[in-house]
């Protein structure tokens, strides 16, 4: 079979087939819809752009190209003008987006990429951003939370789909290649003889998710397991169904115990339908309260402190928290306040 498109025909291949396939199984894109791709000009976003446009009959989506220009690089302009070109040759309108002066900073880069992207999706109708983040990219992401310290909500890694959240509720992040990994991707290009962009800072060992790709998944492949990707990718996808439904439970719980008064800063729980609760959807409930009062990051040490006091007897209180929350035991009630607003009890 041959897909006809902007560009000389292409035949159809395992990958087309898998991704076609994976798309009606999860319904990621509905026929038709809008979507804003997000094309670096490396392996992975090229090779997602030809996939979409490959199946674009199939599925009669609208397609458009955001790239985002950091400007960390002196080859960015090239690089931009890449992947402006590519587009051209296939026929796809493509906006290159410019980043103010930042930090060389992953996390940085990653917020204004999104908010840039999501942005320009808003101007151009798109209700999807579609990235090409691959099993290998959720792989790393585990390790690297995993190594940090992170709940199962940050090792389930890079899931299919979830609102961009902000201002763009409307706007679907989708990554449809979660299947497949850079060896993947790279065997996909090399069959097509895919043009593609070498990003130099990919082999900056400066940044700890290089170093992770460049030498410690080596080494888990080498002497661990060969297969070493996959295996955490679907890890990671295990996580995420059980993490949907530790949301859910804790969601239920959340509206059985909590009476949050968010002008005053005070939070009371009742601690009888905790006390009976499982462990983890206690930490969950604590975790999102304290979210709620402050925004200092809840640590496990100081979720920890506040299960204690799910059982501690009348009048124990907490010593006092980072961002001056306290907490005390009153009655049945376990009360959570911030000192530091003149609230007492």
């Amino acid at each position: 079979m041959m897909l006809s498109s902007a560009s000389a025909p292409v035949p159809w291949s395992p990958t087309h087939a898998h991704l076609h396939r994976c798309l009606q199984q999860r319904s990621l894109l509905p026929v038709g819809a809008t979507l804003l791709v997000a094309v670096s000009g490396g392996q992975d976003s090229v090779a997602l752009l030809r996939l979409l446009l490959d199946l674009q009959p199939h599925w009669h989506w609208q397609l458009q190209v955001g790239h985002c220009d950091h400007r960390w690089r002196l080859d960015s302009a090239d690089n931009a003008a890449f992947v402006t070109g590519l587009c051209q040759d296939w026929g796809i309108p493509c906006q290159v987006l410019t980043a103010p002066p930042l930090a060389p900073s992953e996390a940085l880069a990653r917020q204004w990429r999104y908010g840039a992207l999501g942005a320009w999706a808003q101007t151009q109708g798109c209700t999807y951003l579609v990235t090409g983040h691959t099993a290998s990219d959720r792989a790393e992401t585990l390790l690297y939370n995993l190594i940090r310290g992170s709940s199962s909500d940050g090792l389930q890694a890079l899931g299919w789909q979830r609102p961009l959240g902000g201002d763009l509720p409307n706007l679907q992040l989708v990554r449809p290649l979660l299947e497949l990994t850079r060896k993947d991707i790279t065997n996909f290009c090399e069959r097509l003889h895919l043009p593609y962009w070498n990003d130099s800072t990919n082999q900056d060992l400066h940044y700890a998710r290089n170093r992770l790709r460049l030498e410690v998944l080596p080494y888990l492949q080498a002497h661990f397991n060969a297969r070493v990707e996959r295996t955490l990718a679907q890890t990671a996808e295990i996580l995420s169904a059980e993490v949907a439904l530790l949301r859910t439970l804790t969601t239920e719980l959340y509206q059985q115990v909590v009476d949050f008064h968010p002008d005053d800063h005070l939070c009371r729980l009742r601690r009888l339908p905790l006390q009976s609760a499982p462990l983890a959807l206690q930490r969950r409930l604590i975790t999102q309260v304290l979210g709620h009062l402050t925004p200092a990051q809840p640590t496990f040490d100081r979720v920890e402190t506040l299960v204690k006091l799910i059982y501690a007897p009348q009048g124990s209180r907490s010593s006092s928290l980072p961002g001056g929350l306290v907490a005390r035991v009153q009655g049945e009630a376990l009360v959570l306040w911030l000192e530091a607003n003149g609230n007492q009890l």
